[in-house]
C-alpha cells in the first residue's frame, strides 16, 4: 500500500493502552497488576485479583448514586426539626402572652371585688 507519492503508508500497530489513555476502562478486561520482578518475594502485597470486585464495584456505584437522595433526606429531616422547634417557640410565646393577659384580668377582677366590698 502506498500513500500518495509512492511512499509506503505506515503500518497500523496494535495500540496497547497507556496509564493516561487505557485501552479499555473496564477493569475486567485489563491485565491484572503484577509486582515488579526486581522486588524480593514477600516484600509487597500480593497481586491484585478481580474476584469479588464486581460486587463491591456495583455496591459502590449504587451507594454513590444514592448519596444525593440521602443528603436530601437528611436536609429535609433537619428542616422539619427546625420548623417544629420554631412552632414550639411560637406556641410558648403565645402561651406566655395569654398567661400575662389572664393574670391582668384576674388582678382587675380582684380590684373590682375589693372596691365593691369596701363601698
Amino acid at each position: 500500500m502506498t500513500a500518495g507519492l509512492g511512499v509506503p503508508a505506515p503500518a497500523r500497530l496494535k495500540r496497547i493502552g497507556t496509564i493516561d489513555r487505557p485501552h479499555t476502562h473496564d477493569p475486567r478486561n485489563q491485565a491484572p497488576m503484577t509486582s515488579p520482578t526486581n522486588e524480593p518475594i514477600g516484600s509487597a502485597t500480593p497481586d491484585v485479583t478481580i474476584t469479588g470486585a464486581n460486587d463491591s464495584r456495583q455496591n459502590r456505584t449504587r451507594e454513590m448514586q444514592l448519596i444525593p437522595e440521602a443528603m436530601a433526606r437528611a436536609h429535609m429531616h433537619d428542616r422539619l426539626r427546625e420548623a417544629e422547634a420554631d412552632r414550639q417557640a411560637v406556641r410558648l410565646v403565645a402561651a406566655r402572652r395569654m398567661h400575662r393577659r389572664a393574670e391582668r384580668a384576674s388582678m382587675r377582677a380582684r380590684r373590682a371585688l375589693a372596691m365593691a366590698v369596701m363601698h
